[in-house]
């Protein structure tokens, strides 16, 4: 059910294409994180002065943020090449090695979900982010050795979005950690200005501004909801996307001013209607809407908690009075209306 979400700020298949084209290509067009990018200026213009690599480079933060937009952006800044890969697709130490092997000196290794490494293949990182050299064992029993390789100079930015799972000696190598924040709506509306420009799709002040406002704080969701508005004014409106055929367009679509949608409101209804407003367990919860209840964790409830609409307690999870307050029912007299 998850994929169908227009405001999931996780990856979809469909968002490839878009994606691609709609990246910033260098610093000066990656519109929003201001203070990460007057870091990442500085560092990346030192190394450049010493004609060394960028010290390795940990980027967390929610999904949908820009984090290997960024990873892209430092490389091209940088002048060098840049290898892609992620946690789960290296399975065994020896498809690390390979990589690693075959990079030129200075480049990027960017690893999507690094969190996810296993740690066997963990191990193999520390010796070549801290003396660019990698320990392999040749040989089995008691005629197996080691053997170190040396590797070119290079950088690894890591990218997670659960920094708390990386274990301490890996997150300790990384020189520049940088966390990217939700973005504000003045970001985003240029965000989605630009990327209509690119899209050929003409579009007003109000028209991006609406959609900023609901877009979670996330330019990929940003993007996704400018492609349905096109899609709808396409149709509907001469194609043109004015702050009226936004509106029209997203409460189509069912979302919301706050950036919520079927399902999200789903979850308020239940624990209000069937819970008598919580607490109630995550199991319980996940079991009354059908879902599972690591996806309630993961995908739907951050953004409720954000919001200030659930509050989580060692009980369950419970509707808070602004929570009431959406739902325009009067809370509990117990809440005494400060339950935020």
């Amino acid at each position: 059910m998850e994929t169908e979400r227009i405001v999931s700020a996780w990856k979809r298949p469909d968002d490839w294409d878009a994606e691609t084209s709609l990246r910033p290509r260098t610093l000066a067009e990656y519109i929003g994180q201001d203070k990460v990018k007057e870091h990442m200026k500085l560092f990346i213009t030192a190394a450049k002065q010493r004609s060394e690599p960028l010290d390795h480079v940990l980027l967390y933060g929610p999904p949908g943020l820009g984090k290997t937009s960024l990873a892209h952006i430092i490389a091209t800044e940088m002048g060098v090449g840049i290898h892609t890969t992620s946690g789960p697709a290296i399975e065994r130490q020896g498809d690390l090695v390979a990589i690693l092997t075959s990079m030129q000196a200075n480049d990027v290794l960017f690893i999507d979900e690094i969190h996810r490494l296993s740690r066997s293949v963990e191990e193999v990182l520390y010796p070549a982010m801290e003396d660019a050299a990698v320990d392999i064992v040749i040989g089995k029993g008691p005629g197996a050795r080691s053997v170190r390789i040396d590797l070119p100079p290079f950088t690894l930015i890591g990218a997670t979005t659960r920094a708390g799972m990386l274990t301490s000696p890996l997150r300790d190598r990384f020189g520049v950690i940088s966390r990217l924040e939700l973005y504000e709506a003045e970001d985003l509306q240029a965000i989605v200005s630009r990327a209509a420009k690119i899209l050929g799709v003409a579009i007003d002040d109000g028209g991006a501004r609406e959609i900023a406002k609901r877009s979670r704080g996330t330019p990929r969701v940003a993007n996704r909801l400018l492609k349905r508005v096109r899609d709808y004014a396409q149709v509907r409106a001469d194609n043109h996307i004015s702050h009226g055929v936004a509106t029209e367009a997203l409460g189509l679509f069912e979302i919301d001013d706050n950036g919520l949608d079927h399902l999200d409101r789903r979850i308020l209804v239940t624990i209000q209607r069937v819970f008598g407003g919580g607490p109630v367990g995550v199991e319980s919860l996940a079991a009354a809407i059908g879902e599972e209840a690591n996806t309630i964790e993961d995908v739907y409830e951050p953004f409720l908690l954000q919001l200030g609409l659930v509050q989580r307690t060692a009980r369950g999870r419970c509707i808070t009075s602004l929570g009431y307050e959406y739902l325009g029912i009067s809370p509990p007299e117990e809440m005494g209306g400060d339950a935020k």
